[in-house]
């Protein structure tokens, strides 16, 4: 059983800064990439940032230089810094992780229930 919960969502002004977190737990043997998708009303979900294993980072065209994942793998976190926020990055944002179990052989795609972020003066 493996859980993922992001935190550290809510209301900002347009310019402001988040960071979110999420956490993975359980009988986790080893952790692949790591992801932060979004997903805004109405619209697709889309890809904002991955970090591999090995800390190889890849973004959205259209937050690249102002977030940055990065991930802390001996506590199964990944985070997302998020800087000069505007209105468009208004959505839930959903963790995604690669996991081995210990009970497992296979790699398995989890995902966390979501954060919201809203950016609005």
């Amino acid at each position: 059983q493996v859980q993922l919960v992001e935190s550290g969502g809510g209301l900002v002004q347009p310019g402001g800064s988040l960071r979110l977190s999420c956490a993975a737990s359980g009988s986790i043997s080893n952790i692949n990439t790591m992801y932060w998708y979004r997903q805004a009303l109405r619209k697709q979900r889309e890809l904002v940032a991955s970090i591999t294993s090995n800390f190889i980072t890849n973004y959205a065209d259209s937050v690249k230089g102002r977030f940055t994942i990065s991930r802390d793998n001996a506590k199964n976190t990944v985070h997302l810094q998020m800087n000069s926020l505007k209105s468009e990055d208004t959505a839930a944002y959903l963790c995604k992780a690669e996991i081995l179990l210990d009970t497992r052989k296979q790699f398995q795609t989890h995902w966390g229930q979501g954060t919201q972020v809203t950016v609005s003066s």
